[in-house]
């Protein structure tokens, strides 16, 4: 397993950053996106994939979306697992309105930022 790059860290954190501070802005969707994003640049990274599904599964809580929030369980579960074993499907963006395992096209800017990561000499196995 490699640990996330200072860069690919850095992404990651900011996607998280403007998913709350959009939700703190009332901007349901906007926040969403941004988790999704997130979830897209976490998932070969055990830790932040399942930090990702943590705050998918709190932000259905806190919109009573009942139907998100039950997905959000088995993917908790199969988060850092998928994770370390590399069977994360690139470009799942995390929701439960797609399955689990479905691979999805990444967009352009996050596979840039993972082509940097994965080119990074700071990459390192844990």
């Amino acid at each position: 397993m490699m640990t996330m790059t200072p860069m690919l860290r850095e992404h990651f954190s900011r996607e998280l950053r403007a998913a709350a501070e959009a939700e703190a802005r009332g901007e349901l969707a906007a926040a969403w996106r941004f988790l999704e994003r997130a979830h897209i640049l976490s998932q070969a990274h055990a830790g932040p994939h399942l930090r990702v599904h943590g705050a998918m599964f709190a932000f259905a809580w806190r919109r009573r979306d009942w139907r998100e929030w039950r997905g959000q369980w088995p993917r908790l579960l199969l988060a850092a697992p998928g994770s370390w074993t590399g069977r994360a499907p690139r470009g799942n963006t995390g929701g439960a309105n797609v399955g689990i395992f479905t691979p999805m096209s990444i967009p352009e800017d996050l596979q840039e930022w993972l082509r940097e990561a994965a080119a990074s000499p700071s990459r390192r196995p844990r």
